[in-house]
Order: structure tokens, then sequence, then C-alpha cells
């Protein structure tokens, strides 16, 4: 029989125990929670009784953890990214690392990724609020900003960021500008193919759909956000390591950018001290 870790996922099984029961049958199941940065020796300790692991976007399986779990026969990501395990160490030391197929959140991530949009410029979050606080004299405040016909800059333009992009284009009827390093763009009927300087000068609004790589942690920085239009709004549903957390907050203060709209955050969980949430 296998013993299986479910590891820092919160969902796996919540809404589907039909799931966990289904892994019963092969084996013990036990959750964990560990933190984002734990050491791959300790982690290869704690669950080193462990042949089959179900992961989320954290820890780190790095080629520490591979070298001190060598019966490690399978790690399942609960996701579609796979950026925290090593694959190369992984494959020596034949262990399987799979993914869920990338059609499953295409069109929820998608979807939450213009819903994160529209709220920030139709300010649905504040206007609620102040309706429930009995403000109704201030809805004059909570006019928005219109998103028809605006620039689009998304940036990696596979499974969701493509998806993103049709809404976008047949939806709000805007110029979508798209870059990925990874896909030939030119021939793309819902897109026109940009890099990324042409993309931050023009784009009113920016989504942020690509794949986390050691070369493109923080691309959203002071110097990048210095290239973009004043008012801007970025969406970002892909990593939180993505964007200096620091340079758009300062961005935000300072009008540079008009909002920004997340469901990832470099170092995840976060409190409620974290200084993202310190302003509106």
């Amino acid at each position: 029989m296998h013993k299986i870790a479910i590891v820092n996922s919160s969902s796996f099984g919540k809404y589907f125990p039909s799931h966990i029961e289904r892994l019963k049958t092969l084996g013990k199941v036990e959750h964990f929670t560990f933190p984002a940065d734990i050491a791959g020796k300790d982690l290869a300790e704690a669950l080193a009784e462990f042949d089959l692991i179900i992961a989320s976007v954290t820890p780190f399986f790095t080629k520490e953890f591979f070298d001190h779990h060598p019966g490690c026969r399978l790690i399942s990501r609960h996701g579609i990214g796979y950026n925290n395990i090593d694959i190369h160490s992984a494959s020596e030391h034949k262990c399987l690392v799979t993914k869920v197929e990338g059609w499953v959140e295409q069109d929820a991530v998608a979807e939450n990724a213009i819903a994160l949009l529209m709220n920030l410029t139709r300010l649905q979050s504040p206007a609620q609020k102040a309706v429930l606080e009995g403000r109704w004299v201030d809805r004059a405040k909570f006019l928005g900003y219109q998103v028809r016909h605006k620039t689009v800059g998304v940036i990696g333009y596979g499974n969701i960021g493509s998806r993103v992009g049709e809404i976008m284009k047949n939806g709000f009827e805007c110029r979508v500008l798209a870059y990925d390093p990874n896909l030939d763009l030119s021939q793309n009927s819902s897109c026109e193919a940009a890099n990324l300087e042409t993309i931050y000068n023009e784009a009113n609004i920016l989504f942020l759909n690509a794949s986390l790589s050691p070369a493109n942690r923080h691309m959203i920085d002071t110097q990048t956000i210095a290239k973009m239009k004043d008012g801007v709004i970025i969406v970002n549903t892909a990593r939180g390591e993505l964007v200096d957390d620091q340079a758009i907050l300062k961005a935000v203060e300072a009008g540079k950018v008009f909002a920004y709209g997340a469901d990832v955050v470099e170092g995840e969980p976060i409190d409620a001290t974290h200084p993202l949430l310190t302003h509106p």
C-alpha cells in the first residue's frame, strides 16, 4: 500500500470528498502544511514515509529534496503550473511529475481576471461597502472607468492568457497586444503580437498570465512601471512573484497605477498586516 501526502492544499478534496475516498483505496492519506521556504532536506525528512505527493504552489521540491527522498515516486501538482518542482532532479530520481490539464482552469481563471478588472474599474467593492454603511449620499463618487475600446496588454498568451485576450477583444472591443516568448502569435486572430516595451508603453490595462521563471521574477518593478501609461490598471492572476510589491504599492499611492488587482501575492498566504492591504 502507498502512503499519500496532500501538501499545502486547502481545497483538494474539500468540494469533492470522493477524491479523498478514492485515494484511500490506494493507501494512507495525510494532510500537511509547511512554510513556503522550508528547506529541501527538512521537507524530505517530514515526508520520508510518503511515496505519492499531491502538492500546491508551495513548498519547493528542490534538488535537495529529491537527494534526501529517493523513495518519492510521484508528485502531482494540484494546478497547472509546476515551477515549484525541480523537474530535472525529479527525473534523475525517477519521480514522475504530473499537473492538471490547462483546460480545467482556463475559463475559471480567465473569468476571475475579468472580474478583478471590473471590480477595479467599476469600484464595486467600495460602492458595496458604502451601501452597507448607509452612505447612499456618496453614490456620485463611484463613477468608474470605461473599459471598452481601451488598449490591453497580455503577458503570457497561453491557455489562460489567450482566453483573457478573446474576452477583451470580443466582449469589450479592445485592442489586444500580446507577448509570449514561447509562442508564435503572428497568426493569432485574437491579438497583435508585441514586445514587452510596446506593451508597457501603450497598454491602458495589463494582464499578467505568465509562468514564473528566474528570468521574470519581479518583471513588474519600478523601472517597468515608469515606462507605462499614467493610470494603467494591472491584473495579476499568474504568480505573485512576477510583481515587486513595494514598487506596485508606491505606484498606486502616487497615482501612476490606477489600481492593482490580484488573486496571487508573493509569500502567500499573507495576513492582514501585509503592506498591499493598507491601500483601498
